[in-house]
């Protein structure tokens, strides 16, 4: 597939991914990227944040590439548990340990345990040796349960604006070359 032929929803974490993270950098880049608008950045609530998931997702027109980060991988997990439509592909990015989202203040206790569940669409997850929300080890478990391709990024933090990935561009070959294999 090219990124032209689908319709490429960005679900950020915790604090909605500012101007210059990496997934607001690809929005503004790619012409048919979307965003699942959250009510609330900083209380995630699971209900919400799944629900808002959803009703972007029916508006799509076109196969839907999911790109999501740290707590947005959680969601889109925990949406993939009930009732979704088709996703062509889940691109995955630093998704944090269940002890991680508990220690984040505000966020909904709901959202723990994040569920292991084979997911219903070709996967990517992109890991870091040193992010400080989920060892390799665990974000690997991850990737395992939910039948999912494992990349590991090297030492490069959680994947954020603070670990200096503004631009990303080693994602964003990472999200072309998993575009292609769709």
């Amino acid at each position: 597939m090219r990124s032209r032929d689908v319709d490429i929803v960005m679900i950020p974490g915790v604090g909605g991914s500012g101007p210059d993270h990496w997934q607001s950098r690809w929005q503004a880049k790619l012409p048919n990227a979307y965003r699942a608008e959250q009510a609330d950045w900083d209380r995630p609530d699971l209900t919400a944040w799944t629900s808002r998931l959803v009703e972007t997702l029916a508006r799509c027109e076109r196969p839907i590439v999911l790109v999501a980060h740290s707590l947005g991988v959680t969601t889109v997990v925990h949406a993939a548990a009930g009732t979704l439509p088709t996703i062509a592909g889940a691109f995955l990015v630093t998704p944090p340990s269940d002890e991680a989202i508990a220690e984040v203040p505000g966020i909904d206790p709901a959202f723990r345990p994040t569920p292991r569940i084979l997911l219903p669409c070709p996967a990517l997850v992109v890991s870091s040796r040193n992010d400080p929300y989920a060892s390799a080890d665990e974000v690997a478990a991850f990737a395992s349960d939910w039948g999912a391709t494992l990349v590991d990024a090297g030492e490069a933090g959680h994947v954020n604006t603070e670990s200096g990935h503004g631009p990303w561009p080693e994602g964003l070959m990472a999200f072309a070359g998993f575009l292609n294999r769709l």
